[in-house]
């Protein structure tokens, strides 16, 4: 029996080269909810500075400064890269998630290779989880107001 093959769709894979400005940074913005962080990541000792405070000034819960290390951690390395961003909009957790995803995009343009490393984790996907709007004639997006029988 013959296999059948589609002409132009092969093994190929798009090929992702280096992206560095002049001063030898990645740059990349993430989102998430209404947070945008825009990231640049340059060869350092591994010091993350977020508006222009240290990681654990900025984000005082261990729980966020953990989330916006995650990719260095499972990239190993941790102690490679010195880490810029700012970001605003949204709220802590909001924010510590758009840097991880500005921050795991800038990785893979210093190192392309990190992506495979990167993509089965997740934090190449834009998490794009809103809040609901609120509608008339209700509370709030969903809940009604309160029912009274009489």
């Amino acid at each position: 029996m013959k296999t059948l093959q589609t002409p132009g769709l092969g093994e190929e894979h798009p090929v992702y080269t280096q992206k560095l400005d002049s001063l030898g940074r990645a740059y990349s913005t993430g989102k998430r909810k209404n947070a945008i962080a825009r990231v640049w990541v340059k060869p350092g000792s591994g010091k993350i500075t977020v508006n222009g405070k240290e990681l654990n000034a900025y984000f005082a819960r261990p729980v966020l400064q953990m989330m916006v290390a995650q990719p260095l951690n499972v990239t190993d390395r941790a102690t490679q890269f010195d880490v810029i961003c700012t970001v605003e909009g949204s709220g802590l957790s909001g924010q510590a998630g758009a840097i991880r995803h500005g921050l795991s995009h800038a990785l893979t343009h210093y190192e392309p290779e990190l992506r495979k490393v990167l993509k089965p984790h997740g934090f190449l996907t834009r998490d794009s989880r809103v809040v609901e709007r609120k509608k008339y004639g209700r509370a709030k997006a969903r809940r009604s107001f309160q029912f009274s029988k009489r």
